[in-house]
């Protein structure tokens, strides 16, 4: 019999590629792949079939009784699944972002606590080397930081439909963003205080009062600052679609992706590629020229896509087994959903909006 039976709830991009590793670890049974349309048995045929099929989640739960869920449907039913899923008993394991409110993330916390069941967001970049590498450099290069990232995507095709169901509840800006904050925030290590945004509505096909390009900018208890900004629809521009580059006193560390080709800023494997980090030195001779050129570090057998899943797994499964105190990851995930709502708050209300608690 398997150590962990896991519920598949959604069966999209990333719920294909988690079920995926799951299909691959030793000890690991998925007793179930759920969705409402017809993705879950084009999901089933690819792992080669005879997973129990549902398309009800409450139905599902009842009938697989799972030791775990993994919950990657669309933002506004996470809080939800997510309490449904650990009054169950269940561990879980949610994709990005924990909920659409931080109320509702907190619900879904001490729901975890009270049960004393393992909660992991899916942040994914936590479990790429080079980001790891990203980071960790970032942190030496003094305070305060100026941090400047971007993630625009030119969507068109089956992305477009995903990016328009996306945003019946959430904008780019909010969806994408708490990876980017989550960045900030261990590149800082400071308490986020305050946000501006702006953000337009480029297409009429969005709700009413929905915007599908958003910039924020935030600033920290240290004196560090940082800008995000994030575009989807076939109308949003490739030039400088891709920027994660971080400044300080002593220098400036950057991702540059030089290979990777126009027409690639909606694929999802691009969106964790680093190809290479270019790391800038301020410190000046005499003669007020640069001591040291700058230093590439080419990243040579990066994981794709699916690999950096099967590590979120492992990581699962290391916290279930081994009973990790998460505390520390809950609070990172509630801190940067709070940065980008706030700047949502702010795209509406066109003013600065306080983090105070």
């Amino acid at each position: 019999m398997a150590d962990l039976r896991v519920l598949v709830v959604g069966c999209g991009n990333m719920g294909a590629s988690h079920a995926a590793a799951y299909h691959s670890l030793e000890g690991v049974e998925i007793c179930g792949l759920v969705a409402r349309g017809d993705s879950r048995r084009r999901l089933n045929a690819l792992l080669g079939g005879g997973y129990p099929e549902y398309g009800d989640f409450t139905e599902a739960l009842a009938a697989s009784r799972p030791d775990a869920v993994c919950l990657t449907t669309w933002p506004d039913t996470h809080e939800a699944y997510a309490l449904a899923a650990l009054a169950a008993g269940c561990h879980l394991f949610i994709e990005k972002p924990l909920a659409t409110t931080v109320a509702g993330a907190e619900r879904v916390i001490a729901a975890a606590r009270a049960a004393g069941r393992q909660l992991v967001v899916g942040y994914i970049l936590r479990h790429h080397p080079s980001w790891q590498q990203f980071v960790e450099l970032a942190r030496g290069l003094g305070k305060p930081l100026v941090m400047r990232m971007n993630l625009n995507q030119q969507s068109h095709g089956q992305m477009w439909d995903v990016h328009r169901n996306l945003m019946q509840s959430l904008s780019p800006m909010v969806d994408c963003g708490v990876h980017y904050l989550d960045v900030m925030c261990q590149m800082t290590q400071a308490e986020p205080i305050s946000v501006s945004a702006i953000g337009a509505r480029l297409s009429e096909e969005l709700p009413t009062g929905m915007y599908n390009y958003g910039q924020l900018q935030v600033r920290f208890a240290d004196g560090s600052v940082g800008w995000y900004e994030a575009g989807w629809g076939p109308m949003i521009s490739e030039t400088a679609f891709f920027v994660k580059d971080v400044i300080g006193p002593k220098g400036a560390i950057s991702i540059v992706a030089r290979h990777t080709a126009a027409g690639a800023s909606d694929n999802v494997d691009a969106h964790t590629r680093t190809e290479s980090l270019r790391i800038h030195h301020a410190a000046l001779d005499e003669n007020n020229q640069f001591v040291r050129p700058d230093r590439w570090i080419d990243c040579q057998d990066e994981p794709d896509h699916l690999a950096l899943c099967l590590s979120e797994q492992r990581y699962f499964l290391q916290a279930i087994q081994g009973g990790l105190d998460l505390g520390r990851h809950w609070q990172d995930a509630l801190n940067s959903l709070r940065v980008v709502l706030a700047a949502d708050e702010a795209v509406r209300s066109q003013r600065t909006v306080m983090l105070g608690r």
